[in-house]
C-alpha cells in the first residue's frame, strides 16, 4: 500500500473511521451536491460583521456590565475577543487547507473521527438553528418597537386558527429564505448594504454617546464581588461554581470571567464565515483575510460600544433596569432621541444576522448529508441557482416555526455552548492535522503551533464551565438524542462506512 493509499484508508474503521483530507476535498466534484463559487474576501468579511453585529451590540454590554462585571465588562469583551480570535485562526487554516462545507464538522471528520465529527455537526445545527429562532423572534419584537417609538401601533402577533403566531419571524425568515435558495451571491450583495447601513449606526450613537460620558462611572472598575440577588438557584450559577459548592455571586473576577462567557455571544457566526469555503473564489487567501478582518472590526466596535455605556452611567443604575441596554443608558441621561436611532439600527442588525445564519446551518445539514449522515437527498444542489435550494426552503419553514410559535429565547445560552464545543475541537484539531499530514499546502497557518491551538481550545472549554449549570444539562441532552440518531441512522449510511467513493475531484475545482 502506497502512502497516498494509507492516507485515504483513513484509519480505524467503527465510529473512529476518518476521512481523508483528499476525499473531503473530492466530495465537490459532484455534479449533483455542488456549490458554486462566488465569493470574494470582501463577502466574507462583510458576513462576519453581519453576523456579530446585531441587537447584542446595543445590549450585550449594558447587560453584562449590570449583572456581571460593571465597567470591567470591557476585559470581559476583550477576554472573550482573545479567544475568539484564537479559535477563528484556527478556522482559516483548516478552511484554507480544505476550502469546502461543513466547517468544524468536515474539519473533524478528517482528524476525530465520524462520531466525533457527527457530534459537533449535530452542536453545530444546534447553535444555528436557536440562533436563527431567537434572531427572528426578537426581530418582530424590534420591529413592533420601532415602530411604536414613531406613534405607530404595530401589533407583534396575529391569530391564526386559534394560535397567537408573531408574524415579524415568519417574515423575515421567509424573505432570507428566498434570497438565499435563489443565489448565495445576490444575497451577499443584500447583506452588504444592511451591514453599511447598521456599521454607520453604531458608529453615530458611540460618537453621540461620548458626549455624555463621565470618568467617574468607570469607578469601581472592577466592583467588588457580591451575594448575586436572592432567588437565583444554584442551576443558574456558572457551572464552576456549582461544582465548587460556592454561592451564587456577581462581579469580583468571577463576573469579569462569567461576562465573558456572557458577551461570547457578540462574537459567534465568525465561524459560520468558515462554512462558506466551498463557495468561495481563491479560498486559501480570502477565506483568512475575510474572517481575520471582521473580527477586527466587530471587537473595535463592541469595545467603544460598551466603553460609552458604562462611562455615560454607573454600573448600578443599569442593574436597577429590568432590560439594561444602551438605550437604556442614553434614556437616564435624558437623550431619549436616541432611542429611535438605536431601534432602527437593531432592526437592520438582525435583518443581516438571520441571513448568515440560515445560510450557515443549511451549509452544515448540506456537508453532513452529502456524506450520508443525514438522508443524503438533502443535499441536492438546484442546476439553475447551484443552491442546495430545497434544504433551504425546508429549514426556512423550521425556523419560522420555531421562532413564531415558541419562547425560544429561554434557550439563548444554549447558542453559546454549541459554539464553543465547535470552537474547542477545531482548536485541537489543527494540531492533530499538522502531525498527520504535514504535506498539505496551506494557505494560512496558525503561529506557534501546537502552543496557540492549544491554549485556544483550553480557554473555550473554559468559556464553557462558566456557563449556567442548567445551560449544560440541556446541552447534554442535546447531545444524547444527536447520539440515538447517529447509531439509529447515521452510523449505517454513512458513505464512508459503506465504503462509497468520492466522485473525481472535477478538473475546475479549486485546490489547496
Amino acid at each position: 500500500m502506497t502512502s497516498t493509499d494509507a492516507r485515504r484508508a483513513g484509519g480505524p474503521r467503527g465510529i473512529l473511521r476518518r476521512r481523508s483530507v483528499e476525499d473531503a476535498m473530492a466530495v465537490v466534484g459532484d455534479p449533483d451536491r455542488r456549490l458554486r463559487r462566488t465569493l470574494g474576501a470582501w463577502d466574507l468579511a462583510v458576513m462576519g460583521v453581519a453576523v456579530a453585529v446585531g441587537a447584542g451590540i446595543f445590549s450585550v454590554g449594558a447587560t453584562a456590565a449590570a449583572r456581571y462585571a460593571g465597567p470591567s465588562v470591557i476585559v470581559s469583551f476583550v477576554i472573550a475577543s482573545v479567544v475568539c480570535a484564537l479559535a477563528i485562526m484556527c478556522y482559516a487554516e483548516f478552511a484554507s487547507t480544505m476550502p469546502v462545507a461543513g466547517s468544524a464538522y468536515t474539519y473533524s471528520y478528517t482528524t476525530m473521527g465520524e462520531f466525533i465529527a457527527w457530534i459537533i455537526g449535530w452542536d453545530l445545527i444546534l447553535e444555528m438553528l436557536l440562533a436563527s429562532a431567537v434572531i427572528a423572534k426578537f426581530w418582530g419584537v424590534y420591529l413592533s418597537d420601532a415602530f411604536a417609538l414613531f406613534g405607530v401601533d404595530l401589533p407583534p402577533t396575529v391569530a391564526v386558527g386559534g394560535a397567537d403566531v408573531a408574524w415579524g419571524p415568519v417574515l423575515i425568515v421567509a424573505v432570507f429564505t428566498t434570497l438565499l435558495a435563489i443565489g448565495t451571491r445576490l444575497s451577499s450583495r443584500v447583506n452588504s448594504v444592511f451591514t453599511i447601513l447598521k456599521v454607520g449606526i453604531t458608529l453615530f450613537v458611540i460618537v453621540a454617546g461620548f458626549f455624555y460620558v463621565k470618568a467617574e462611572n468607570w469607578s469601581p472598575f472592577v466592583p467588588p464581588s457580591q451575594p448575586a440577588p436572592e432567588g437565583t438557584g444554584a442551576l443558574h450559577q456558572p457551572l464552576t461554581g456549582f461544582l465548587l459548592g460556592l454561592e451564587p455571586s456577581m462581579y469580583g473576577v468571577m463576573g469579569i470571567l462569567s461576562g465573558a462567557a456572557l458577551v461570547f455571544f457578540a462574537f459567534i457566526g465568525f465561524d459560520v464565515v468558515a462554512t462558506t469555503a466551498e463557495e468561495t473564489r481563491n479560498p486559501q487567501r480570502a477565506v483568512p483575510r475575510g474572517i481575520l478582518g471582521g473580527l477586527a472590526l466587530v471587537t473595535v466596535l463592541y469595545v467603544l460600544v460598551t466603553v460609552v455605556v458604562t462611562g455615560m452611567v454607573s454600573y448600578t443604575e443599569l442593574a436597577a433596569s429590568d432590560s439594561p441596554s444602551l438605550t437604556t443608558a442614553f434614556v437616564l441621561v435624558g437623550a431619549d432621541w436616541a432611542g429611535r436611532v438605536i431601534s432602527v439600527g437593531i432592526v437592520l442588525g438582525l435583518t443581516s444576522v438571520l441571513m448568515v445564519l440560515l445560510l450557515g446551518l443549511t451549509r452544515v445539514v448540506f456537508a453532513m448529508s452529502r456524506d450520508g449522515l443525514l438522508p443524503r437527498a438533502m443535499s441536492r444542489t438546484s442546476r439553475r441557482f447551484g443552491t442546495p435550494l430545497w434544504l433551504q426552503v425546508g429549514a426556512g419553514v423550521i425556523v419560522a416555526l420555531i421562532a413564531g410559535l415558541s419562547e425560544v429565547e429561554l434557550l439563548e445560552e444554549m447558542i453559546n455552548i454549541g459554539t464553543l464545543s465547535a470552537f474547542v475541537l477545531v482548536s485541537f484539531g489543527v494540531p492533530l492535522l499538522r502531525r498527520s499530514r504535514p504535506d498539505l499546502p496551506r494557505g494560512f497557518r496558525v503561529p506557534f503551533s501546537p502552543v496557540l491551538p492549544i491554549i485556544s481550545g483550553l480557554a473555550c472549554i473554559w468559556l464553557m464551565l462558566n456557563l449556567t449549570t442548567l445551560t449544560w444539562l440541556r446541552f447534554l441532552v442535546w447531545v444524547v438524542v444527536g447520539a440515538v440518531i447517529y447509531f439509529g441512522y447515521s452510523y449505517r449510511h454513512s458513505m464512508l462506512g459503506r465504503g462509497v467513493p468520492a466522485p473525481a475531484l472535477a478538473e475546475d475545482v479549486e485546490r489547496p
